[in-house]
């Protein structure tokens, strides 16, 4: 009986979608056979002149996006189908730790807003449950303080 190699060289395969590895040894080839290293290094030359407080913000973005949807806060006629209060928990708390942590660096101008926008979601959390959390124990809480 033989068993995997508990510290592997190399990790096994993941498929996420579009997202990139850059290997600066490595030269990928796309389906055309077309030389991508060369579209990784433009990438990273211009996440490069990005500055950290925009890197910060759209990420904070991306998560409140994604948790209004989970609310039930989607525009169509399909929002209902796509509320998931499970997962909305979790990208609301995991957005309150990321402002919290990011505010100092960011400076309130651009955490006043991630803050406001954070407490809508917070709020919306909490009408679209059927059994609303104690005061203090809703999604993000514990890193903002009650919500209400």
């Amino acid at each position: 009986m033989s068993f995997p190699d508990p510290n592997p060289s190399t990790p096994p395969a993941h498929d996420h979608g579009d997202s990139y590895v850059f290997s600066p040894d490595a030269s990928t080839q796309d389906a055309a056979g077309g030389d991508q290293t060369a579209q990784v290094q433009q990438q990273m030359r211009d996440i490069a002149e990005v500055p950290a407080v925009e890197v910060i913000t759209t990420a904070a973005v991306h998560l409140m996006s994604a948790a209004a949807v989970k609310c039930g806060l989607a525009e169509g006629p399909d929002a209902a189908e796509l509320t998931d209060l499970d997962e909305a928990r979790k990208l609301i708390t995991a957005l309150a730790g990321f402002v919290t942590a990011a505010a100092p660096e960011i400076g309130s101008q651009h955490a006043g807003p991630l803050r406001d926008g954070l407490r809508s979601l917070q709020l919306a959390f909490r009408e679209a449950s059927a059994i609303p959390d104690k005061p203090g124990q809703g999604p993000g809480e514990k890193y903002t303080g009650p919500v209400n």
